[in-house]
């Protein structure tokens, strides 16, 4: 089983190339957020002490997340890996993973950081909030306020996993095609 961490800051196509490292590479989705919204709809106990927590205004335990991981983990396992999306996002959360993942037998054979420059993402939101109509892809300052706020969120979960040797860094700018190559060779190195 060979698990991947995709990061990158908004706009910086992570979703695009999630698709194509997913559909390649026989991986799974793991977004925590379709994870907590999954568990609440199907009403588990899980998903029903997280929605006590969020009808609070609060944020979702980290015990309560790598629960749902450990359930998805379980509920799949047929797969070739997992890809993680939104999570971890701290340096205790990346402990807890690595902790159940070994639990799992497997590990985090590779987290790949997607670069790309403020102003090619600020471009890019902006352009998809033509079409998106999510109005945080409309305004240039929560744009950028939202770039600070990845960078400062994802830096200790790289300086984490910089330890054991596993971040790549992969520029996020070219074509598609290009940027997939890249992520698809870091991947097939270590597989």
């Amino acid at each position: 089983m060979f698990n991947i961490i995709l990061f990158g800051p908004p706009g910086s196509g992570k979703g695009t190339q999630s698709e194509r490292l997913i559909s390649k590479y026989g991986l799974k989705h793991l977004s925590t957020g379709d994870i907590l919204r999954s568990e609440i709809a199907s009403q588990t106990p899980l998903g029903l002490e997280a929605k006590n927590f969020m009808d609070k205004g609060q944020l979702v335990p980290d015990e309560v997340v790598i629960g749902m991981i450990s359930s998805a983990l379980e509920n799949n396992p047929d797969v070739n890996g997992f890809l993680f999306d939104g999570f971890p996002r701290t340096e205790a959360q990346s402990e807890a993973l690595d902790e159940l993942l070994k639990l799992k037998r497997t590990e985090i054979g590779v987290v790949l950081a997607l670069m790309v420059s403020e102003e090619e993402l600020v471009k890019r939101l902006l352009n998809r909030g033509l079409t998106s109509g999510r109005s945080d892809d409309n305004n240039v300052e929560v744009i950028r306020a939202r770039i600070v706020e990845y960078h400062k969120k994802t830096s200790a979960v790289a300086d984490y996993y910089r330890k054991f040797n596993k971040v790549v860094t992969i520029p996020g700018e070219g074509s598609v095609d290009e940027i997939f190559e890249s992520l698809c060779i870091e991947i097939d190195k270590r597989k």
